[in-house]
């Protein structure tokens, strides 16, 4: 078989370091954007999947609003509730037996839909909403956008001490920096939100199929399919599913259901391939994607490890249950830390480098968050520059020590000729 325009196999035994490296089509000026987190680094996979995914409506489908007015989701396409199943069936990161299924336009919609159901219209105040620093810059920024009366961004779960009802969010992995989370404040009257948009086999080691009460997750980071716009939550109490569909009927009245029955139709492919993983005719996505990752960070660890200022996150390694074998984690995004003292967004900047400051996820201004899944080109001019800085700071770094030798020869030649 042959090798993927990225640089990733498509058979167990290639793989992305033995490939000739992406050349480069920006220019050396060019600014490189790695704040964003958009995975179109698969598509070359599901570019090679061919027809195998092609969906084929014609113009009298789908023209209801309704799918299935026996689902609590009355929405949810059944096909798609059924490939959601079968996909965490496979996998295994996710409990679905007894679970209610309530879709959404992505992760984030799901997200408002679940405070709006955890939140309770006759409090005299609103809840507390909560999530351990470092956390995802959006829960901010969409708690606080809509002005809700129901419910109010608290920050750090750690700093918290309020009493009363609470809201806690846990992302596992986490974003930024994917550490695996669990709650931080237990007290009897919080509730929690898990966001498990990184809990798949390309990014960490798969130890057990999760059990919580909401669990969202996002067919962006799965498969890399953020233009559909698709989402999903798996919801243990019925009356939380329905308030959740609610907060969707009336926010958008349902989900498309062509972008329903196109994520139906991948995920059915990728459960396909999963089936048939380490096998002659395996395809597998998560194995492709994986070896993106894994290959993205060894070289950035390359890098890092030349520096005495920047820091990267270390992971444990852990079985995955998934493929059968020990495996490190390959987050989405790089949590580059400096020691020294700087607004690191900014100095990234000045080298032509958009990233996200660590102040945005509740973190000092000497963090930063680098996208792991800009184009290759992109990434390739990345470390470029980044060894650049690198080598400028240890350079500047080593005509200081030697500064600092001559001057203390000097004294000492000066203290013995007196």
């Amino acid at each position: 078989m042959g090798v993927l325009e990225n640089g990733a196999a498509n058979n167990q035994n290639s793989s992305p370091t033995t490939t000739k490296p992406t050349k480069t089509s920006l220019s050396p000026d060019s600014m490189i954007n790695l704040d964003q987190g958009d995975p179109t680094l698969f598509e070359p996979y599901w570019r090679k999947m061919g027809d195998k995914c092609t969906v084929v409506i014609e113009g009298c489908d789908l023209m209801s609003y309704f799918s299935d007015m026996s689902s609590i989701c009355w929405f949810l396409q059944p096909q798609l509730g059924d490939a959601i199943k079968r996909l965490h069936r496979v996998v295994g990161n996710a409990v679905t037996e007894d679970r209610h299924i309530v879709v959404g336009t992505g992760s984030t919609q799901l997200l408002m839909a679940a405070l709006y159901a955890l939140s309770s219209p006759a409090d005299r105040h609103p809840v507390s909403l909560v999530a351990a620093a470092p956390f995802y810059s959006g829960y901010k920024e969409q708690a606080e956008f809509l002005r809700s009366g129901l419910y109010k961004w608290e920050g750090d779960a750690r700093a918290f001490e309020k009493d009363g009802p609470y809201i806690e969010v846990v992302t596992s992995p986490n974003n930024p920096d994917g550490v695996i989370r669990e709650a931080v404040v237990s007290r009897g009257e919080g509730k929690l939100v898990y966001d498990l948009a990184y809990y798949w086999p390309q990014y960490t080691p798969i130890t057990q199929p999760l059990d919580r009460d909401i669990m969202l997750f996002t067919f962006s980071k799965c498969t890399g399919h953020a233009g559909s716009r698709i989402g999903w939550a798996l919801v243990k109490d019925k009356e939380v599913a329905r308030k959740m569909t609610e907060y969707m009927q009336i926010s958008s009245i349902g989900v498309s259901k062509e972008s329903q029955i196109r994520a139906a139709k991948i995920l059915g492919v990728l459960s396909e391939g999963c089936q048939h993983f380490r096998t002659v005719d395996s395809e597998n996505f998560f194995e492709y994607s994986h070896s993106i990752l894994k290959e993205r960070w060894e070289r950035l660890r390359n890098v890092v490890k030349n520096s005495k200022t920047f820091t990267l996150p270390k992971y444990p390694r852990d079985y995955c249950n998934f493929n059968g074998k020990y495996m490190d984690s390959n987050p989405a995004f790089a949590w580059l830390h400096s020691k020294e003292d700087i607004d690191w967004e900014s100095r990234l900047r000045e080298h032509k480098i958009i990233a996200r400051s660590g102040e945005r996820f509740g973190a000092s201004p000497k963090y930063a968050r680098i996208s792991m899944f800009s184009p290759p080109e992109a990434f390739n001019l990345f470390l470029e520059r980044f060894s650049a800085i690198i080598d400028n700071i240890n350079g500047k770094r080593r005509r200081g020590l030697i500064h600092g030798m001559r001057r203390k020869h000097y004294h000492q030649i000066k203290c013995w000729t007196q």
